[in-house]
């Protein structure tokens, strides 16, 4: 790649999103016999290296875009069978009736990973152009405060920030529209929600941490499409969350754990809560003889509805999780986010081709097309179930039912949402929670859970975690909440230490560690943490997650 460069579209990330919405801009290209350039920067290593999904999808997204995706060897192998919901005890399973919206039939158990790899091979056989290990370090702007392009990180910088002999400055990609498909809490779509104030009509968002774990286990365990979620033990009654385990081929089950990020208690770890879920006797039973292949963990979207943002901006829009379209009830997001991918692709287009410029002519068009799509319909007739769960289990479930069963979707209100980092109770008046040490056969430390995720960042280079001001992770975080982020981090990231006898406490941050769930953006309470994009390349190396 040289210094700069110019393309009619460029999209940062290659998710789900970003790879539909390229796809679809090359189809209307050949469609209507155009030609428009377009270019997607990912930071993961390849394609693929940072997504993490549960994942089981509903193909309805996938159908409109490429309709024969069977016969072109989508990697959708595993049709969904049977479905089982439980409540858990510390000791027993109670089965549930299975709510409508997580019933399964003619959905896909799928590593989520591979379809984007595969997707990634479509859209570069339709001409565009993917440039895995480059992350996107900031926006450009005009004079009249327009998004024109974007700027991708430095290479080779040393911790101070100073260039080694390996240094390449960043690359400045132009663009008469730019798509931001980052993901759930994108460093660049947080900032540009804040400059053009797109939160301004929507409620806070609210966040789940997902962590997840990729298993072989005996053949006598393995039934190829079952799906199973969970809810109660071991959380709390106030906090919401639950567990999934998908059966895919050759042997392999996802099992993961997702926990609110509006939960209460500093002591908590949602990590650790994981750990001790895999030793409910009805989970062990399923694990015992059987091998961890991988782990990762990464923040979702729940907001849901409400919490969507104003989509475009000067310039360019956000799509999929970078906005939050996460179907929470119904426990998945990616078709939600291919089509929004699909409706940016066909508004870009069609003003770039009419109008030559697809920037302050776009402002509103997107959203209004999203809106009257099946992704508004979808998603509002749940609004109301994920926030229910504000007031604990039991109300919640109370007001899910009403919701489904009694209101369908259509009742005259919509229950609002808090900000995650607001809810955390001061250590003092909260109980810490003993958490048993890892077997090594079922549960795992943090390290070497992080060793399994195949992350890895160069020691030397720039901290990508940034602290408002250090001082306040002592003077707040530790003096009022025993420093949750070394409980919030399933990564181990953050440490306080003392680094002699009667020294005063600091926080130490483990960045090498770090495998870019952004939780600790997330959660922090005084929101003192900002995650930034390190060197392009880095964090996980996630396999077929």
């Amino acid at each position: 790649m040289s210094d700069s460069l110019q393309y009619d579209v460029v999209i940062v990330g290659a998710g789900p999103s970003g790879l539909s919405s390229a796809i679809r801009l090359k189809q209307l290209c050949q469609e209507q016999g155009k030609n428009l350039s377009v270019c997607i920067l990912e930071k993961g290593s390849e394609v693929g290296a940072h997504i993490l999904s549960g994942a089981v999808i509903d193909p309805k997204a996938l159908n409109e875009l490429i309709p024969d995706w069977k016969e072109q060897g989508a990697p959708l192998n595993i049709q969904a069978q049977k479905d089982k919901f439980l409540f858990l005890t510390k000791r027993r399973a109670f089965r549930l009736p299975t709510p409508p919206q997580m019933k399964n039939h003619g959905n896909y158990v799928i590593s989520l990973g591979n379809l984007c790899r595969w997707l990634a091979q479509k859209a570069e056989g339709l001409g565009v152009e993917i440039y895995p290990g480059f992350a996107v370090a900031k926006a450009i702007f005009d004079d009249d405060d327009c998004v024109i392009g974007v700027e991708t990180t430095p290479m080779g910088l040393d911790a101070e920030g100073k260039p080694t002999d390996r240094y390449q400055e960043g690359v400045k990609v132009f663009a008469r529209h730019v798509l931001l498909a980052e993901g759930c809490h994108g460093s660049l779509s947080k900032e540009i929600m804040i400059k053009y104030n797109l939160r301004k009509d929507a409620q806070p968002q609210t966040y789940g941490l997902g962590i997840k774990e990729l298993w072989e286990v005996k053949p006598e365990n393995h039934h190829p499409g079952f799906i199973t979620h969970t809810i109660g033990w071991p959380l709390d009654r106030k906090t919401y969350g639950g567990s999934f385990i998908y059966h895919l081929e050759n042997n392999q089950i996802s099992i993961g754990f997702v926990v609110g990020l509006d939960y209460q208690n500093p002591y908590m770890s949602p990590y650790e809560e994981f750990q001790r879920f895999k030793q409910h006797p009805a989970i062990r039973s399923l694990l015992e003889g059987g091998k961890r292949m991988a782990y990762g963990a990464r923040a979702l979207n729940e907001g849901g509805y409400q919490s969507i943002p104003n989509l475009s901006f000067p310039g360019g829009s956000l799509i999929g999780c970078s906005a939050g379209f996460l179907n929470v009830p119904k426990i998945k997001g990616t078709h939600t986010a291919m089509k929004s991918g699909m409706i940016a692709a066909e508004t870009v287009f069609e003003f770039l081709s009419m109008n030559g410029k697809a920037n302050k002519v776009l402002l509103g068009e997107f959203d209004e097309r999203v809106k009257k799509s099946w992704i508004n319909k979808e998603l509002k007739k749940v609004r109301n179930i994920r926030p229910g769960f504000r007031w604990g289990l039991l109300s919640g479930l109370i007001n899910a039912a009403l919701e489904t069963y009694l209101f369908r979707g259509v009742m005259p209100w919509t229950l609002k949402h808090h900000k995650d980092n607001e809810s955390l109770k001061l250590a003092k008046n909260s109980k810490p929670i003993a958490y048993a040490k890892p077997d090594n056969i079922i549960s795992f430390d943090r390290l070497t859970s992080v060793f399994q995720s195949n992350t890895n960042h160069p020691e030397n280079q720039p901290c990508h975690l940034h602290l408002s001001d250090p001082e306040r992770a002592i003077s707040c975080n530790l003096a009022l909440y025993d420093s949750p982020e070394q409980r919030y981090c399933p990564a181990g990231v953050y440490e306080i230490v003392r680094d002699g006898d009667n020294q005063a406490p600091r926080l130490q941050i483990n960045a090498q560690n770090c495998v870019h769930c952004k939780t600790c953006d997330i959660k922090d309470p005084t929101q003192n943490i900002n995650w930034v994009p390190p060197e392009g390349g880095g964090g996980p190396r996630y396999p077929n997650m």
